[in-house]
Formats: C-alpha cells, sequence, structure tokens
C-alpha cells in the first residue's frame, strides 16, 4: 500500500464511467448477443488507457482501471467462475422498499436491470484464467504512459458473492462463502503477483445488513458479518497485508439509506480483515458524520483509512475547501500519515449506470485533488 509522508494521496473506490462503445457490446454480452472476443478485449484495452489517462490528468495518485471490462464490480464472477447456472436472484431494499415509486426508479437503471445474478447450482471453481491477467497487463501497459504513485485493481470479495448469488448447491453457508473463497483466490493472487494492490470489494459488510440480512438482530448480523471476514482472511492467505485494501459501502444507489447499519456497530469487526487499508462512505448525508467514530475508536497500528470525501450520487462539484475539511477530519483523530482521500463509491458500478455525468466525474476528482493540496498545506508545513 503505497503511503506519503509529506502529503495526502489520492485515490476512489474503483469503477469509473465507460466509453459508449464499449457500454453497447456489454450489453449485448449480458442479453446474450454473440460478441466477438477479439473485437471487446481491443475496446477494453483502448477504454483502460484512456481512463487512467484521464486518472493521471485529473490529479489521483493511486489509479486503477476503471473495471472496465466487468458488467459490475460484483456479477462479473459468473463470467469467470463455474457453478453459477442458476436461476436469477431477486433483492429486497429494505429502505428503498418502503417508497415504491423511488424503488421503481431505483432498479429501473438502465444498468442495473440488465444484471444477471444466475443462484449457484453446482460445484465453484475456476473457468476463466485469461481476463484476470489480461486486466492486469492492461492497466500496466496503461500506467506506462502516465505519472502515477502506484496502481490497484479490485475485486469481489467472497462475501458480496454470496450476497448476490444465492446458494442452491452447498450444503450449508459457511461451506458456500469458503468454496467462493477457494475459488476467488487466483484472482486476488494474479493481481498481487502482477504488482498492484488488490482492493477487496466488501459491500456485504455494511449494504448486507439492510439486503442478506435483514431478517438478523445486529448481534447476528455482526456473527455472520465475522464469518464473511475470516472466508475473506483465508481467501488472501498468501497477500501481505500491505498490498490489500478493502471497500466498506452501504449501497451505491441514491435511497433514503435510513435502515444502514452505523458505522460504530461493526467497525471493530471490519479491522479484523487483513487488509491494511479500509475504504468508507464519509461524504454521502447517511455517513458523513461518522468521523466522530474514531473520537473513541482508535485505528489499529498500521491501518490507514481511505475515506469518501466526495460523493458518488451527486453531480454537485465539490469545493476543494470541504474536500479539505473532510481530509482534516480524519487527519485529527487517526494521524495525518494514515489518510488518503477518497470516493464514496464507484461511478460506474454497473455498465451504463450515470448518476453522475462521466465528464463531472473527472471535475469530481480534480476538485478532490486540489482539496488534497489544500489540507497538505495545513498539516504538512
Amino acid at each position: 500500500m503505497q503511503r506519503s509522508t509529506d502529503r495526502f494521496l489520492t485515490t476512489h473506490t474503483g469503477s469509473l464511467p465507460r466509453p459508449d462503445d464499449l457500454i453497447r457490446i456489454m450489453y449485448a454480452k449480458e442479453e446474450g448477443v454473440p460478441v466477438e472476443s477479439a473485437a471487446l478485449a481491443l475496446e477494453i484495452k483502448a477504454a483502460v488507457a484512456g481512463v487512467v489517462k484521464k486518472q493521471a490528468a485529473s490529479g489521483v495518485d493511486l489509479i486503477n482501471d476503471g473495471e472496465m471490462s466487468k458488467p459490475s464490480y460484483a456479477t462479473y464472477i459468473k463470467d469467470r467462475l463455474n457453478g453459477f447456472g442458476g436461476t436469477g436472484n431477486t433483492f429486497i431494499y429494505q429502505d428503498v422498499h418502503e417508497f415504491p415509486r423511488l424503488e421503481q426508479k431505483v432498479f429501473g437503471d438502465p444498468g442495473r436491470s440488465r444484471r444477471k445474478t444466475p443462484a449457484c447450482n453446482g460445484p465453484i471453481s475456476v473457468r476463466d484464467r485469461v481476463s484476470p491477467k489480461s486486466d492486469a497487463e492492461n492497466l500496466k501497459a496503461a500506467l506506462s504512459e502516465v505519472k502515477a504513485v502506484g496502481g490497484f485493481m479490485s475485486a469481489a470479495s467472497p462475501g458480496v458473492v454470496s450476497l448476490f448469488f444465492r446458494n442452491d448447491y452447498y450444503k450449508d453457508f459457511e461451506s458456500y462463502i469458503y468454496a467462493i473463497a477457494d475459488a476467488m483466490r487466483e484472482e486476488y493472487e494474479t493481481i498481487a503477483e502482477a504488482g498492484f494492490v488488490v482492493q477487496i470489494d466488501c459491500p456485504d459488510l455494511a449494504m448486507g445488513r439492510h439486503i442478506q440480512y435483514a431478517d438478523l438482530d445486529l448481534a447476528g448480523f455482526r456473527k455472520r458479518a465475522q464469518l464473511h471476514i475470516e472466508a475473506l482472511n483465508h481467501a488472501v492467505a498468501n497477500i501481505p497485508a500491505e498490498q490489500l485494501r478493502m471497500h466498506l459501502c452501504w449501497g451505491n444507489y441514491e435511497g433514503p439509506h435510513h435502515y444502514d447499519v452505523a458505522l460504530a456497530d461493526i467497525i471493530d469487526v471490519v479491522f479484523k480483515a487483513k487488509p491494511v487499508a479500509i475504504s468508507l462512505e464519509a461524504a454521502n448525508p447517511r455517513h458523513a458524520h461518522e468521523y466522530t467514530v474514531f473520537e473513541t475508536v482508535k485505528l489499529p497500528d498500521g491501518k490507514v483509512l481511505i475515506p469518501g470525501v466526495i460523493e458518488s450520487k451527486s453531480n454537485f462539484i465539490e469545493h476543494p475547501e470541504v474536500v479539505a475539511q473532510r481530509i482534516g477530519r480524519y487527519a485529527n483523530l487517526v494521524g495525518r500519515e494514515n489518510v488518503i482521500a477518497g470516493s464514496d463509491c464507484g461511478y460506474g458500478t454497473w455498465v451504463g449506470q450515470a448518476a453522475v455525468d462521466p465528464d463531472v466525474v473527472f471535475s469530481k476528482l480534480a476538485a478532490m485533488a486540489e482539496g488534497a493540496r489544500i489540507a497538505t498545506k495545513q498539516f504538512w508545513k
């Protein structure tokens, strides 16, 4: 995990807007239309090169591939693992379910409505060993053309795979999540062996509370979240903690979020995960206040926080002074060297998702970079 001893670094959560041509091809692929694999590979490679240049131009220090090759941060695994050929899953989001018109709007999103989440109906194993390597090669080539502090790549956690893909095969949940962990281990290690930081996406540890485990009380959810973390730690056992970061998320959708579990109720469990860095939502109206958790909760030695200092569902371009204030709140509580500026969540969670205009996205990233420069002047004099 790249750190700095003289300034605040900047990064983001992972997904970024995809070019229109790539969106059309990936829509076709999701809908079962035959797609020429070589043509798709070229589109992905070009998209990665373009999005890396845009990140660098915006002042982002820790850069990734924008998840250009994936239909979404979680559902891509159906194309890379065997065992997912069952019927589609359905989801109830507790908060939006109380508001039917809003629920229809949220789930009518062009990308979300096309997502495929077939249940697990057979033994899980690795089917596609090429795509993770191709993703790493594309990012490595793109980074060679820009100036960046470092690179990272995202991968779905065992827990979030279990959230989106129902288990219709394994005898119990523990067997299921460990089977996922064993299969995902290869992708995690492929990213690490390519020299990148591995970001494990873990919405299951927060969003899972009001979707996957809405029927449990808080104690029951914490117990299940602990199992998710144990499976994650098992999957990344061969990767140094310093080469791992994780993203904690309550769901990247424009809903009420009034059933979101409080950070204070889960942070001690989250700290048990191996990744050294924790990316979390910290700018949106539901979680912006939670920096105060660290007034009483000590950040474990060696851990780093990546608070979201720009929102992922709003076209407002944050003022750099606001960004600097948000960075400062965390720096004052956990130490300047333990804070990296980030985004609340991704800007292309699903192919075709457009809550934030693609051009605005990179202006927001530029505002984050400027805010980090302001905060640096305040904390490193």
